[in-house]
């Protein structure tokens, strides 16, 4: 660790958070002890405060580590869907949801809900909606941040511990969101934001630099295998050539490196992101993460006026377009790159899984193909172990066996030992930690420029604090408002304030807890992992809220039954009917993905809400409350440069087709 390069990162850090608490007692007046003051930053944010704001507190390490870590692996830029897309969805979020929110005057989205529902219904969602989010997107920015110290660092003490560095990230957030409320935050996202998008543009022109300097020889080994470019191609060309030589080419469903990984559109039985998730299920995500998620919105819901509100949200659409530039791209470099570190990675991970293989310890192992592809000898010993754990003799798997053969055995019989012994531990060998991707560009690129890495190390440290400090005051907002006010009643500002202080530091140490054990492959890395698991709600809710916003005579039961069942079939088709329906063929692919899962899950969801309307209508239509304090006029230029937003989007995904 060099001397120069902590005091300018100690330094930075330091006065970034100052301003926030500075500017924080500066504006607060005489609101320091409200709710509205410390939840919503006494609604008088100014557009470029919402903007840079959502930002941070959307783009953090779990973008950096996940979004990267699966750039790297096969889908490269098809994972851009999740921010291009939602370049659009913010568009319809600022002229159709924010309007109808701000009017209302709310504090959290559960409230609207009740207004439009019944107090039943905005506490189910309030709940359901905590459980996710701290167990869920605040665990894992954790998780993700103390990847990227810890791989910057593996030879530091504590900050080389995954669970140390976790509890040093989780403890500056809440010591900063205690203090400070959504007011510092909003000040600090401001730099933090735009350090963000810098530093990503750093690293990507240093590992440019980098993929235009490499031999030839060791570059062709990374090329996909619809790629036709060969050894003299690669030589010849320059940085930006390189990468399309290397990963350009029809994509194809299979392992890394089986087919061209620069396409938006992935062929039907991608197991993750198929073509058929871009009609629907993708979008499903984006509605509920940046219209319905309280974390997100609440930035919006601070706005001073709707016409600011608007401006801030297209602001922020605009900068999304640029997130996979400075965010996917390094990460399919780094697997070009740096392929041999992120086997290395993997070894770390693999120590321990590895040791109970030496020992014959009774864990059933299972394999990637990459891992047998590195490791071929260590496979066949995996197959063999898993065979005896099931009490058979061990497949034939001849020395030629390739890797897919290997895999496919092990895991075979890895299934068997579990159904014979259905509490037996269970672990899974990689060939490479994709997750590390970013860490392992930042220890190439940047660790060795005192001059550059202090920066880049700050702006990163600042967006997992940014996005974990938003996390936890939405998290406390919503515990106290939507939970602890409505069951108490009556209580005082000041009791509000204290309760969601202690809310704050209630959730940062579950989610601290929780955090380390994403580590576990199985999880399937960090952006999955993330995405996936709000599913049990998103679709639910993103289908109750439609029917809230646009059809006045829904049924009040709407609100908690649509969240109800959804949870519900998600787990069922996710646990049961999904590999029951592969199983008889009556799925496109070998499996279901998670994002057609939701897609299945909200149409069943809006059919039951849509038989309802028609069977048991309101007699008289629900008519919302109105907050005659905020200027609700809409923003014109802010429509122009959405619509502007829009063309752009639709722009590059043509370029990437």
């Amino acid at each position: 660790m060099q001397a120069l390069e902590v005091i300018l990162f100690l330094v930075a850090i330091v006065g970034v958070v100052g301003l926030g608490i500075w500017k924080s007692e500066q504006e607060r007046g005489g609101d320091e002890r409200t709710a509205s003051g410390y939840f919503l930053a006494g609604r008088a944010l100014t557009f470029w405060l919402v903007g840079f704001s959502l930002i941070a507190a959307n783009i953090s390490t779990e973008q950096f580590v996940g979004m990267s870590g699966k750039a790297a692996d096969w889908l490269g830029m098809a994972i851009a869907s999740y921010e291009w897309m939602a370049a659009i969805t913010l568009v319809v979020v600022a002229f159709v949801f924010l309007p109808k929110f701000l009017k209302a005057g709310v504090y959290t989205i559960p409230e609207f809900l009740e207004y439009r529902y019944g107090p039943f219904s905005r506490f189910v969602m309030a709940a359901a909606t905590l459980v996710i989010l701290v167990g869920v997107p605040t665990a894992a920015v954790i998780y993700s941040g103390a990847t990227v110290i810890s791989g910057y660092y593996p030879d530091v003490p504590v900050l080389g511990s995954l669970t140390a560095a976790c509890w040093l990230i989780a403890s500056v957030a809440a010591i900063y969101v205690f203090i400070g409320g959504l007011r510092a935050c909003a000040w600090t996202d401001l730099v933090w934001g735009s350090s963000l998008i810098v530093s990503g543009a750093i690293v990507m022109f240093l590992a440019f630099g980098q993929l235009g300097r490499m031999p030839a020889e060791e570059l062709i080994r990374t090329k996909v295998e619809t790629s036709t470019a060969t050894v003299d191609d690669i030589a010849g060309a320059g940085a930006w050539q390189r990468f399309m030589l290397l990963n350009d080419g029809e994509p194809r469903t299979g392992p890394n490196t089986a087919g061209g990984k620069l396409n938006m559109v992935r062929p039907m039985d991608d197991p993750e992101i198929p073509w058929t998730v871009l009609l629907l299920g993708l979008w499903i995500p984006n509605f509920f993460y940046w219209g319905l998620n309280q974390y997100i919105m609440q930035r919006s819901l601070a706005a001073s006026s709707v016409a600011e509100g608007q401006k801030g949200i297209v602001l922020a659409a605009f900068l999304k377009l640029l997130i996979p530039f400075v965010v996917v791209i390094p990460g399919v470099l780094a697997f070009n790159l740096f392929s041999g570190q992120l086997h290395d990675e993997a070894q770390r991970r693999n120590a321990a899984l590895l040791l109970d293989l030496d020992r014959g310890a009774r864990r059933a192992l299972t394999v990637t193909y990459a891992f047998a592809q590195r490791q071929p000898e260590l496979a066949a010993r995996v197959v063999a172990h898993n065979a005896r754990l099931a009490g058979q003799e061990p497949p034939e798997v001849g020395a030629g066996a390739t890797a897919a053969e290997l895999a496919a055995a092990a895991n075979e019989q890895a299934a068997q030992a579990r159904r014979l012994d259905a509490a037996l531990a269970s672990g899974s060998l990689t060939g490479y930690n994709y997750d590390a991707s970013f860490a392992v560009l930042l220890r190439e690129l940047v660790k060795d420029k005192p001059y550059i890495s202090w920066f880049v190390l700050a702006a990163l440290f600042g967006a997992v604090v940014s996005s974990l400090a938003a996390m936890l005051n939405s998290a406390s907002t919503i515990a106290t408002m939507d939970i602890v006010n409505r069951l108490i009643g009556g209580a005082s500002q000041a009791t509000l304030v204290y309760t969601g202080r202690a809310f704050v530091v209630l959730f940062v140490i579950i989610a601290a807890l929780i955090a380390p054990n994403l580590a576990d492959p199985r999880f399937g890395g960090i952006f999955t992992f993330i995405q996936e698991f709000q599913g049990f709600i998103s679709p639910g809710i993103l289908a109750v809220f439609i029917f809230g916003l646009l059809v006045p005579t829904a049924p009040r039961m709407l609100g908690w039954l649509g969240i109800l069942l959804n949870v519900a079939l998600y787990g069922l088709f996710k646990w049961v009917l999904g590999d029951w329906m592969v199983s008889r063929g009556w799925w496109f692919s070998d499996t279901m993905s998670f994002l057609d899962r939701m897609g299945i899950c909200f149409i069943i969801v809006m059919i039951v809400c849509g038989t309802l309307t028609v069977l048991r209508p309101l007699r008289t239509p629900v008519v919302l409350p109105v907050n005659e304090l905020m200027d609700i006029t809409p923003s014109s230029g802010a429509r122009i440069a959405g619509i502007g937003v829009v063309a752009l989007t639709i722009g590059l995904y043509i370029l990437f087709w």
